[in-house]
């Protein structure tokens, strides 16, 4: 009997986190590490937009960074002055400490200075990915507070 209680004690976190973590990943907020965080074209390998910069950190077997380079991709193209960048994490494993990345992909969304504006890590939705462009374009990021992306 106690056995089966501890199966199911067990069944039952391994669920809650399960659910807290699918909740978390993909959303794009604004980390107490970020705040004030400026990046330069020389960084990053590659120039910025005139308005954003969608820097994507991903890998070489991360499916979900496939997806993730799509939506990008996509935003970038249907807002004017905004460019995607993509890092290879393996490769700048100094800028992936550097910056706390934990996992693939990682999403920054920049300013037009360079300013970390929000983070997703995990694959956001386009709908989000373009709301936090909305807050780097029109410099209402900082706030302090979460925006779901």
């Amino acid at each position: 009997m106690t056995g089966v209680m501890v199966c199911a004690a067990v069944l039952a976190a391994a669920s809650l986190y399960g659910v807290l973590h699918g909740r978390r990943s993909g959303r794009v907020r604004m980390r107490g590490r970020d705040e004030g965080k400026r990046l330069g074209p020389a960084e990053l390998g590659g120039a910025f937009g005139e308005r954003a910069t969608l820097v994507q950190f991903s890998s070489a077997f991360c499916a979900p960074c496939r997806a993730t380079r799509r939506v990008l991709g996509e935003v970038a193209g249907m807002v004017p002055g905004v460019v995607h960048l993509e890092i290879d994490a393996e490769s700048r494993l100094d800028l992936v400490r550097e910056l706390g990345i934990l996992k693939t992909p990682t999403v920054l969304v920049l300013d037009a200075d360079g300013r970390v504006v929000r983070r997703a890590a995990g694959q956001p939705r386009k709908a989000d990915v373009i709301a936090a462009l909305g807050e780097a374009v029109d410099g209402r990021a900082g706030d302090g507070e979460t925006s779901p992306i």
